[in-house]
């Protein structure tokens, strides 16, 4: 996960949500990377989950390929908009296609809310370095909108595993234009997104949530505490 001001009250009901249908809780190690050096941040988290093991790391585009120590074999990534209602190891358990059975696919769009990554394969690659150029292009040119989502789509294309939907239920937060109530997607649900425009703790405290939004609530520590107050 990312970690920031903005987003950390996401970030604490999404790792909630992680330990509360964690079959083993005690294994789940947590890696935050925040773009400034904010003790305050992997305070406020480690006091509230004072028995879990988490690590933060600081942003710098010098350093980015040296964020994870070569000990981390493979991840899983979440967005801070989002929770999970089921057992986590069952995703990042999931069995990964590598490139052999992925040549030939069509350019596709992802959601990179959620992913699963074999960082091994990763360095082997040298994704970081491809996602580096074009972010410098986009520095240089200004070629695209929409943040960090466009570099992963040019330099993974059609070369990306989906894993089940039920897993990155997204787009929950509504369209970007109005930010409309969206509804789940038919199926089972392993992991709700509030992609889109709307937050639901935006929308709880202004007394306008969604209907979906009320799913999201019990996880919210800060609607109990002061957690928040020194942030």
């Amino acid at each position: 996960m990312t970690l920031d001001v903005t987003y950390l009250r996401g970030s604490v009901a999404g790792v909630l949500s992680v330990l509360q249908h964690a079959a083993c809780p005690e294994n789940v190690v947590f890696h935050f990377i925040a773009s400034h050096r904010r003790s305050d941040l992997l305070r406020t988290i480690t006091s509230t989950f004072p028995y879990q093991t988490f690590h933060l790391y600081h942003f710098n585009t010098d350093l980015v390929r040296d964020l994870l120590p070569m000990s981390v074999r493979r991840i899983v990534y979440f967005d801070s908009d989002l929770i999970v209602v089921d057992d986590v190891a069952k995703l990042w358990n999931i069995k990964l296609a590598y490139a052999a059975a992925l040549r030939g696919r069509r350019a596709c769009y992802f959601n990179t809310g959620v992913m699963v990554i074999d960082l091994g394969k990763w360095r082997e690659g040298k994704y970081t370095e491809k996602l580096e150029y074009w972010m410098k292009v986009q520095k240089k040119y200004r070629i695209y909108e929409l943040g960090s989502l466009p570099p992963f789509l040019l330099v993974f294309a059609g070369d990306v595993e989906g894993v089940e939907h039920r897993w990155n239920q997204h787009g929950l937060g509504g369209d970007n234009l109005e930010g409309l109530c969206r509804d789940l997607h038919p199926g089972p649900v392993s992991l709700l997104h509030w992609s889109g425009k709307g937050k639901p703790w935006l929308r709880l405290d202004s007394k306008r949530p969604c209907p979906l939004d009320s799913l999201w609530a019990p996880y919210d520590l800060y609607r109990h505490s002061t957690l928040f107050c020194d942030s």
